[in-house]
């Protein structure tokens, strides 16, 4: 992904609350996420979990991403509130950390905090092999789980196709030895589509991650639809668009029908458009603050929208 100002730590607001003031309330304050770690509110329910094409193994809906946000290095201030988003994603069902070696050290900070936390077992490790030629890519996967600290890397996928063919003969060797589990191709850009599609459709891949949002529905047109044909699973980075989603909602009121599907926030309206898609395996918001955290883990619990509601939903936004 690009460099490019924070997604998920844009602010947003309902009913006149900022989303910050919103998110401490929904939390249950301030004074709980500085204490005691922070627990998520499973209202309805643990996280809504899909079954991972052509396996027994399920997925929960909603992960975190890490591109930034767990940029921190080794400051064990900086370090407490990504320990806490974990322990919320964990405590509500969640599985997925997406991250690539792209993101400066994001990679050792979340592998020491999952050593710390001993957690190991809990997460679904995703991340990326980013560079061209093959030793290179083998280098750089080995490292990338020397900073996860395991031995064995649940997802691994071609970050943005760069040497996607190289990288992928590789990934393919790996799983067969059984140092992957899946393997996977990613982009952030719509131009990337046709890409993505004709590999998609000629390759054996287990998972694609490509950008998906409320405000850029441009995978529903044929994307998805050839993931689900061809049993490939699906992560959506850039759930919350290109940085300008909650400023447009800023000061407006959730439409009262959102509380169909146990709706009551922004950042849950988007995520639970995305979720409702029955071809879609995980959204993967990227955080470093425990109250969005907490928002963003209910986008997967309780009642999703079906496809009428789904419309309604892109029809409102789009009437913004």
């Amino acid at each position: 992904m690009p460099v490019r100002a924070k997604l998920s730590d844009m602010t947003g607001s309902r009913d006149g609350l900022s989303r910050g003031d919103f998110l401490r309330l929904l939390a249950g304050g301030a004074a709980a996420l500085v204490g005691a770690p922070a627990r998520a509110e499973t209202r309805a329910g643990r996280m809504i979990a899909r079954s991972i094409p052509g396996t027994k193994e399920t997925m929960p809906v909603i992960g975190v991403g890490t591109w930034q946000t767990f940029d921190v290095g080794a400051d064990a201030a900086a370090r407490a509130p990504l320990r806490q988003v974990l322990q919320i994603l964990f405590d509500a069902g969640g599985t997925v950390i997406d991250s690539s070696p792209m993101y400066g050290p994001a990679e050792g900070v979340a592998g020491d905090l999952l050593a710390e936390m001993g957690a190991r077992d809990r997460a679904f490790i995703a991340t990326k092999v980013w560079t061209a030629g093959k030793e290179a890519g083998i280098r750089q996967m080995r490292e990338s789980m020397r900073r996860f600290r395991t031995s064995r890397i649940d997802l691994m996928q071609v970050h943005n196709l760069v040497d996607w063919r190289t990288q992928l003969a590789t990934l393919r060797a790996w799983k067969d030895e059984g140092t992957l589990r899946y393997i996977g191709i990613t982009h952030y850009t719509d131009s990337a589509l046709p890409a993505l599609a004709d590999i998609i459709a000629r390759e054996k891949i287990d998972f694609v991650q490509l950008s998906y949002s409320l405000d850029d529905r441009a995978p529903e047109e044929r994307l998805l639809p050839l993931c689900a044909e061809k049993g490939v699973g699906v992560i959506a980075n850039q759930p919350f668009g290109s940085g300008g989603m909650f400023k447009r909602v800023r000061g407006k009121t959730l439409p009262p029908w959102a509380a169909e599907f146990d709706c009551r926030s922004w950042a849950q309206f988007f995520l639970k458009y995305l979720v409702g898609h029955p071809a879609l395996s995980c959204a993967i918001p990227g955080t470093g603050k425990p109250e969005h955290m907490t928002d963003n883990v209910q986008g997967g619990i309780g009642r999703l929208p079906d496809e009428r509601q789904r419309r309604q939903m892109a029809a409102f936004w789009d009437a913004l």
